[in-house]
């Protein structure tokens, strides 16, 4: 191989790297997609702190239709779960719920800057969920020094992958039941 090829091969790399990275600049979901009337395991994507300042907490809140939520225990973390009735009656397993997790909150824990880390639930997405729609998760990530609010939702008359806001919710895009 020739130098030159060899060199174009690293400057292609190293491009696909850098356009890489800013697509994970934000908290995301793992898995962006999912059936409705089945289980889900919500994988958030933490990939750096605010500013250069360490994160301490990780506030997620949970859309309607998303029930059963069991939040993992994070090592060095304290968890605490926030509850409260749904705006109407879902569907769990044949059963209705009216009741449940709202917001998930991690705190006490310190994740660098530098480092990467996952917050994760397992969960139920409902069958009165709309196939096609998409559930945001608003997340607020606060640091030693500062806050990021991971909360903006695509305006009503763009689709979310036409809005390109710097502080997006993360999204689950609702898949027919399987």
């Amino acid at each position: 191989m020739s130098i030159f090829r060899a060199h174009s091969r690293v400057i292609v790399t190293l491009a696909a790297f850098l356009f890489a990275s800013t697509a994970y600049s934000h908290v995301s979901l793992q898995v962006g997609q999912a059936p409705i009337d089945s289980s889900y395991k919500a994988v958030f994507s933490v990939p750096h702190g605010c500013q250069g300042s360490p994160t301490t907490k990780i506030r997620i809140r949970i859309p309607e239709g998303v029930v059963g939520v069991k939040p993992q225990p994070k090592a060095g973390w304290s968890l605490e779960t926030v509850e409260g009735e749904y705006a109407k009656p879902y569907t769990r397993y044949g059963t209705k719920v009216s009741s449940g997790v709202k917001e998930v909150v991690w705190m006490g824990g310190t994740l660098l800057d530098e480092h990467y880390d996952e917050f994760v639930f397992v969960s139920y997405l409902s069958r009165e969920l709309t196939p096609g729609g998409t559930l945001y998760f608003p997340v607020v990530q606060e640091c030693e020094q500062g806050v990021a609010r991971w909360i903006d939702l695509p305006s009503a008359d763009k689709k979310a992958a036409d809005d390109h806001s710097d502080s997006p919710a993360p999204g689950l895009k609702l898949l027919p039941k399987q």
